[in-house]
């Protein structure tokens, strides 16, 4: 080659530059806000020069960093050759790019590399989203040597910042009923690894998405500033997340699959596709970073993600296990009453030989229970049907009790290793979705349901254990099973998606232990947390929210918590509004309040689904008691403004005004209270008639929240409409 070789991956605002030199090694030299001009580009300072500096190898800034030969760091992809050599070379060979769609907007760019000693050869994808400022990277891996290669470690994504100084990771965790807990640190030189190892709930202990803040933390006072960058990897098994600080204080990437346990052995001629590592860059600061996730994500990755979604009635926290047809057919009617769209019937309708009720036993056995349901399903339907509701069903086809039928039969369908004690997860055991035949039986149970019963409206797809004793008596290479797992996942639900692509189907994982954009492709919403205490939900919904559009969010009204019905209720309508309470146990005004709800939900459930989210006052920001934040919708006509009581300190609440954002300012907007509760005090802000989007941003607007008013919602409409 000639004069070094530029490739620029770019968005609207933002850009990723590979530079291909002369030896054919290619590096990242860019990340960040897109350059008007590309020539300017080539004036970036080649890596060559710093060799002085630290970098004698000449792959600190890797693309995609092999492993052996002259690599001192981390590598992205480590392989064992057929004749046992440990090394890997990569070199540029060509790259190409072309346009997915008429409008040019969403761009693919492959970049052919080989080993030049061995015919072994990787392509790194690069897909940009113009208009939504996301660009998604994957590789694939190939050969043609005379025997299997081991793939020790299989990227997906390499990157490189050098434009920075200092670099600040916030990273989410937490356990069951207390997802998403914000973490904030400097990264200092070494690596630091985010990872899971749980096979099935990955995301349980900590999520796969996170925010990068460069030369100074993220500012939450004002989400409008600083350069952030946002990843997230799109696969729902275990992954592995590396940030290392070189000795040039630069900062190496790299994201994909856990190596651990998980060697891959790659026959000749077979490719094998890496998981998609998602990101997006912003000079605006964090407020724009979520705009683009929610934005992509509902018109590019979740089923309908434009579209409806249905509000519920589940009968879980009202019977539990406990449950006969009379019982549920009451709570179909009480759906009506209550105003929802579907009745949705939970765990414990199955098992006979092995009842289910309780979590102990019948689990894998899906055939309905007789004594409970004596006229099954189809009966149900009918009932709900005859109240001008629909209905829904849970499943958890993916375990499976030891006390179940489906245990005693298949006993080889059961990850477990055969001379080690059982070791159980709620009482429940994984099955091996590697294995064909288990892919088949639980392909087969979805579609039975849906063939048996076209009425069915709803699923519920559970997932309460993780892996232990990682063995399956049919995989060849037990190295594979926690790949393969999520690939015969994806299979089975590729199928089902195929053939019913319009079911509503929720993800849920205990919680949200199972939350990434790689499965969220067959599911149009997913469950957050089994935390439902109305002060807690708070802060678990406003962390998903910097990744997660309110559409995919399920927020049901339970009786978890000590707050009143109209805290609990106003923070579950931000996002996907459902019930799960005993309707016959509300009284009078608590049921007026919650059928209005519904009613104006039903008319404001579109500006909340697909509007901007703009997060105002962050219930972690200190000496400020409150959380506070608005959805307007496209035109900015109107918007619903959300502002909660989250301090009970001495005089706590909003005690002033909060400056709102995204609306127009040359707009008059008519300001009023919604969900008040029957037989409180009229609100006073319902008087506001005329005020400007100008005035509201610049000055703002006192929502009064205090102890007496401890969650108030607010609609903003154009006075013109």
């Amino acid at each position: 080659m000639g004069a070094n070789l530029h490739i620029p991956i770019e968005t609207e605002c933002t850009a990723l530059v590979i530079r291909v030199n002369q030896q054919c090694d290619f590096s990242t030299v860019y990340i960040g806000k897109r350059l008007a001009n590309p020539k300017d580009y080539e004036l970036i300072p080649s890596f060559e020069a710093k060799q002085f500096n630290g970098d004698y190898t000449g792959l600190y800034s890797s693309a995609y960093t092999p492993n052996g030969t002259r690599n001192l760091l981390e590598p992205a992809l480590q392989v064992i050759h057929a004749d046992q050599n440990p090394s890997l070379d990569l070199k540029y060979v060509s790259h190409q790019q072309k346009s997915l769609d008429q409008s040019n907007e969403v761009i693919l760019t492959k970049i052919y590399l080989k080993d030049p000693v061995y015919p072994f050869e990787v392509i790194l994808h690069y897909r940009a989203y113009y208009k939504e400022n996301i660009i998604e990277q994957w590789s694939s891996i190939q050969h043609n040597e005379t025997d299997s290669v081991r793939l020790q470690k299989y990227s997906s994504a390499n990157l490189y910042f050098s434009t920075f100084h200092q670099y600040y990771l916030t990273h989410f965790h937490g356990a069951w009923a207390r997802e998403m807990i914000p973490e904030e640190i400097q990264l200092t030189a070494g690596i630091k690894v985010l990872d899971t190892k749980l096979g099935t709930r990955a995301d349980l202990f900590q999520a796969p998405s996170f925010l990068l803040s460069f030369n100074q933390p993220i500012n939450y006072e004002n989400e409008d500033s600083g350069e952030v960058f946002a990843g997230t990897l799109a696969w729902t098994g275990n992954y592995k997340i590396e940030f290392e600080i070189d000795s040039m204080r630069n900062l190496r990437l790299i994201a994909g699959i856990n190596p651990y346990a998980s060697e891959y052995f790659l026959i000749p001629n077979k490719e094998f596709v890496t998981p998609s590592f998602l990101f997006t860059y912003s000079s605006q600061g964090l407020s724009t970073i979520s705009h683009r996730w929610h934005q992509w994500a509902r018109k590019y990755r979740v089923p309908d993600g434009q579209g409806n979604r249905l509000t519920l009635l589940n009968n879980w926290e009202s019977t539990y296990f406990d449950f006969d047809e009379a019982k549920l057919t009451s709570l179909i009617q009480d759906a009506r009453q209550l105003g929802v769209d579907l009745f949705l019937l939970d765990d414990g309708w199955f098992g006979n030989k092995y009842p289910r009720d309780n979590d102990s036993a019948g689990l894998g056995d899906w055939q309905v229970n007789r004594r409970k349901l004596p006229n099954g399903i189809g009966y149900l339907i009918s009932q709900a049907q005859a109240n001008n509701i629909q209905f829904g069903i849970w499943i958890e086809p993916e375990m499976v009790n030891p006390r179940s039928e489906l245990y005693e039969n298949h006993p080889d369908w059961v990850i477990k290793l055969p001379n080690r004690s059982e070791y159980y997860f709620r009482n429940q055991l994984v099955l091996d979705m590697s294995n064909p035949q288990v892919q088949e039986f639980v392909f087969d149970i979805v579609d039975r349901l849906f063939t048996d019963h076209p009425q069915l409206a709803y699923i519920k797809w559970d997932c309460n254990a993780v892996i232990y004793n990682a063995y399956s008596p049919t995989n060849l290479h037990q190295s594979h099973l926690y790949v393969d797992y999520v690939r015969g996942l994806y299979d089975i639900l590729d199928r089902l998606r195929k053939k019913y692509p319009s079911v509503p189907i929720m993800l849920c994982s205990g919680g949200g232990g199972r939350v990434d954009y790689g499965i969220l492709q067959y599911f149009t919403e997913f469950w957050p947390s089994d935390n439902t205490d109305g002060l807690e939900r708070v802060f678990i919904q406003w962390n998903y929210s910097f990744f997660f559009p309110t559409i995919t969010l399920c927020n049901h009204v339970t009786n978890w918590g000590k707050q009143s019905l109209k805290f609990r209720t106003d923070v579950a309508m931000m996002g996907k509004l459902g019930y799960d309470l005993v309707v016959s146990k509300l009284n009078e005004n608590e049921l007026k309040f919650s059928q209005q709800v519904l009613h104006d939900y039903a008319r404001l459930k579109s500006i909340i689904w697909h509007g901007r989210l703009f997060r105002l006052v962050s219930p972690y920001r200190l000496n400020r008691d409150i959380a506070s934040l608005i959805y307007v919708n496209a035109e900015q006509d109107q918007a619903v403004w959300f502002t909660y009581l989250v301090g009970n300190r001495y005089l706590a609440g909003s005690n002033g005004v909060i400056r709102l954002k995204g609306l127009n300012p040359l707009t008059m907007y008519k300001i009023q209270e919604i969900n008040i509760y029957p037989g409180t005090d009229q609100s006073t802000i319902v008087s506001v008639q005329s005020i400007s989007g100008d005035y509201l941003m610049t000055y703002g607007f006192d929502p009064v929240v205090d102890v007496q008013r401890a969650s108030v919602v607010l609609q903003l409409t154009n006075v013109m409409n």
